[in-house]
């Protein structure tokens, strides 16, 4: 009995040894997954339509004089939504080519990174300038890639995030100058008026915000800032 158990323990033992072995690399898949989950705030800030869209809801709170409505948290929230819509074709090519060959031990993690990098890589390039991707460079001190060849991250990210920043300004400039217009309006008829003693801005929000959602102003906003990707 002895000797007729020893094949049985020398099988027992081989597969605890495989066992193991999956765990493992389970185990350092998972430990890298959450590692990128800690870095997922910064992600979003920074390779992401997050940046624009919450700073363009921010002038339109602002503009339409009502700093606490909508609350922050509706506005988080919409954003991150419309994030994941607009980024939702770049995170299907990243997970095709990058995720789930890691995850079935096609590739290593090393060419992995590689193939999730180049169709985030090409999406930015899209929303950077020209002129921002030549300032960090000369910055740097770093030759620019000939065609064909991939933009540093090291360069590629700080130069989105300048030309996220500058074209969300620019859209929160064109939702203030209407509301700018109807706040002196709203002053000169009040002073021609005599009215000096009611605060202009008691009638101006109301009425902006007439004007606003007889303008289907969400649906132009949100329309506009999807196109604008």
């Amino acid at each position: 009995m002895p000797v007729a158990a020893a094949p049985s323990l020398i099988n027992l033992a081989n597969t605890s040894l495989q066992t193991v072995a999956g765990g493992g690399s389970t185990a350092v898949k998972l430990f890298l997954v959450l590692t990128a989950l800690s870095f997922g705030t910064a992600i979003i800030l920074s390779v992401t339509s997050f940046t624009r869209i919450i700073i363009v809801f921010s002038f339109l709170r602002q503009a339409m004089g009502t700093p606490q409505l909508p609350p922050n948290q509706i506005l988080i929230g919409l954003s991150l939504f419309m994030t994941l819509f607009i980024m939702a074709p770049t995170v299907h090519k990243i997970q095709e080519t990058a995720l789930n060959p890691l995850m079935e031990d096609k590739i290593t993690v090393g060419q992995a990174l590689d193939r999730a990098q180049a169709p985030l890589s090409e999406w930015m390039l899209k929303q950077t300038k020209e002129d921002d991707l030549r300032l960090f460079f000369e910055v740097s001190g770093s030759a620019r890639p000939a065609r064909g060849e991939a933009v540093p991250f090291t360069v590629l990210v700080p130069s989105f995030m300048i030309s996220e920043l500058g074209t969300a300004f620019r859209m929160g400039l064109y939702l203030f100058i209407p509301m700018v217009l109807i706040d002196l309006l709203v002053s000169v008829i009040m002073m021609s008026l005599g009215m000096m003693m009611v605060p202009p801005t008691l009638v101006a929000m109301p009425l902006k915000l007439g004007v606003f959602l007889l303008a289907g102003g969400w649906h132009l906003v949100v329309s506009s800032l999807v196109r604008s990707f």
